[in-house]
């Protein structure tokens, strides 16, 4: 019998796919991923992110619709697995954007906004990673954010454990449509990005009005 988790994770996801009004932010198509089993870790809600500064008022975590409802599919399969995800960033403003190339100029890990507006700024971009049934973060090949050649997905002097959930991420991604990215092992791209708009809308207009 399908369980009570489930049955709500696939009527949100027909609910979305059938373009319910209440769902996404205002018009901008963006839905916030919270109360929906994902775990989250907003370091660019803290001063505690490569930057050292706060750049999102707030820890939350928006995506477009369609990248949603892929990445709920996504989550329902790795709790099967006894898996789950783990979230630590999805769309970014790109007025954020601006901020993060200002200090790396390094295209393999920072979108440069004046070429491609960047990949996070349309809602279809995802990082993240795998946690055990107990909530626990898996072993991946370097923490969040590192900017080595350890983070790129085809580098191999990794321990046996490391690659095995590297690759189970990637898989499982990929399996529901979304395309990784060959420096960050934890970053993926709905396919078709290219296709959405960049957006510059924060998140204080992003939260609800009371």
């Amino acid at each position: 019998m399908r369980s009570l988790y489930s049955f709500s994770i696939m009527l949100f996801i027909s609910l979305i796919s059938g373009g319910s009004a209440e769902m996404p932010v205002d018009t901008y198509h963006l839905v916030d991923l919270a109360d929906k089993g994902i775990l989250f870790d907003i370091r660019y809600a803290t001063p505690d992110n490569f930057t050292h500064c706060q750049l999102y008022p707030f820890a939350k975590a928006y995506l477009h619709k369609d990248a949603t409802v892929q990445l709920l599919r996504v989550h329902e399969d790795l709790r099967s697995r006894g898996l789950g995800l783990k979230v630590f960033d999805a769309y970014r403003p790109l007025s954020v954007q601006q901020k993060m190339w200002d200090l790396i100029h390094d295209e393999r890990y920072v979108s440069n906004p004046t070429i491609n507006g960047g990949r996070h700024t349309r809602g279809t971009a995802v990082d993240v990673t795998l946690v055990d049934s107990q909530e626990n973060t898996l072993d991946m090949p370097t923490d969040f954010d590192d900017f080595t050649d350890k983070a790129h997905q085809d580098y191999s002097d990794l321990s046996e454990n490391q690659k095995n959930n590297r690759t189970l991420l990637r898989e499982v991604m990929e399996k529901y449509g979304f395309e990784p990215h060959p420096f960050e092992w934890w970053h993926f791209d709905l396919k078709g990005w290219q296709n959405y708009p960049v957006l510059d809308v924060d998140f204080i207009a992003l939260a609800p009005k009371l």
